[in-house]
């Protein structure tokens, strides 16, 4: 009798020591999620409800509770579904999306951001791309400010990382975002949509589709030009590329991101310098085709003519506001080019008057 007792008691503190940490663990589970709701949901937010509770979201992320950056979502299945929604609502109609990336420091009031929209707007019929432009963002406030001015974005967060500020060139911050923007783009691939990348210190002055080459997979801008499309001595600088969804350009995208691992330290542009040598671009049938500088310039070789150029890229700059000055530059001379009467425009060989701090 004593024996089952004691065995009855047993089975009861066993029991009870079961339903207890149950009971731990779902209160765990809960308390992960309540962190992590704003978080979450913060992408499908709407302009009024953003604004409302920015004040509570930045007490949010300033005060106890920002140890917990590291909850933000990436790639979770609500964040692709919102991912596809936007991409829809974006797309031209062969399902072509002209994408940027910004942080904080390059939306912020006057800056990169206000003027890589203007190039848009007093670029020849190129005003009416920016329904096609989706503006992804790497932080909250660049998310919020897009919302103020723009029509399609979408906030891609990546835990433990605080890309808001200004990123110097090759610093560890930066790496991480330029090889965040190469994943990011592996994603829209696999979602079946082509894409013309632009970095945002871009300024568009044509249409460049009649341009880009036909039948081919991946075409991108060049530092400086060979003179031959087709030549893998070119320079090619990741910060404006036509892709093509297809077997060969995810399969490639797959590459590109894991040779990162392969040669650590180096940026998306470094290694596709290396990469586009490997016989796995042959293997896989990618076409690869450099772009002409004539009609996709820069400051490190800008385009002769102003007749011809689709758009000038700040690149060879180094600093935000060197970025600003010449950029500034180079829309003035557009302006001044496009005030000039029609036929006088056609026979006037106007050249560029930058770059001036820049190159």
């Amino acid at each position: 009798m004593v024996d089952k007792l004691e065995g009855g008691s047993t089975n009861k503190i066993v029991k009870i020591f079961i339903l207890f940490f149950i009971v731990a663990i779902c209160c765990l589970v809960l308390n992960y999620h309540s962190n992590t709701y704003i978080l979450e949901f913060f992408p499908n937010s709407n302009n009024s409800i953003l604004s409302k509770n920015l004040s509570t979201y930045d007490s949010y992320i300033n005060g106890k509770k920002s140890s917990r950056q590291e909850n933000y979502l990436t790639y979770s299945k609500k964040q692709k579904i919102k991912l596809r929604k936007v991409l829809k609502e974006t797309a031209m109609g062969d399902k072509t999306v002209i994408i940027t990336t910004l942080n904080a420091a390059w939306t912020a009031p006057n800056s990169i951001f206000d003027i890589f929209l203007e190039s848009f707007r007093i670029g020849n019929n190129t005003e009416s791309l920016l329904k096609n432009l989706l503006v992804v963002a790497f932080d909250q406030i660049a998310y919020l400010r897009c919302l103020e001015i723009h029509t399609h974005c979408y906030a891609l967060i990546t835990k433990n990382v605080d890309f808001s500020g200004e990123k110097r060139y090759m610093s560890g911050d930066y790496l991480k975002m330029m090889w965040r923007r190469t994943d990011f783009l592996r994603i829209v691939l696999q979602m079946g949509y082509n894409f013309i990348f632009t970095d945002a210190d871009i300024l568009w002055f044509r249409q460049p589709f009649a341009h880009f080459y036909s039948h081919v997979d991946f075409q991108i801008a060049c530092d400086y030009y060979l003179h031959n499309s087709s030549d893998p001595n070119n320079s090619p600088n990741g910060g404006f590329k036509f892709v093509k969804s297809n077997n060969q350009t995810i399969q490639f995208y797959k590459f590109w991101n894991k040779s990162r691992r392969t040669y650590p330290g180096k940026n998306e542009q470094d290694v596709l310098n290396i990469i586009k040598y490997s016989p796995f671009i042959k293997k896989i049938g990618l076409k690869m085709r450099f772009l002409d500088t004539s009609y996709f310039g820069g400051f490190c070789e800008p385009s002769k003519y102003i007749n011809y150029v689709c758009t000038m890229h700040a690149n060879c700059c180094i600093g935000l506001d060197n970025k600003i000055h010449d950029l500034r530059m180079a829309i003035n001379d557009w302006k001044n080019y496009m005030a000039l009467p029609n036929d006088e425009r056609k026979s006037y060989k106007y050249t560029w008057t930058l770059p001036r701090i820049c190159g």
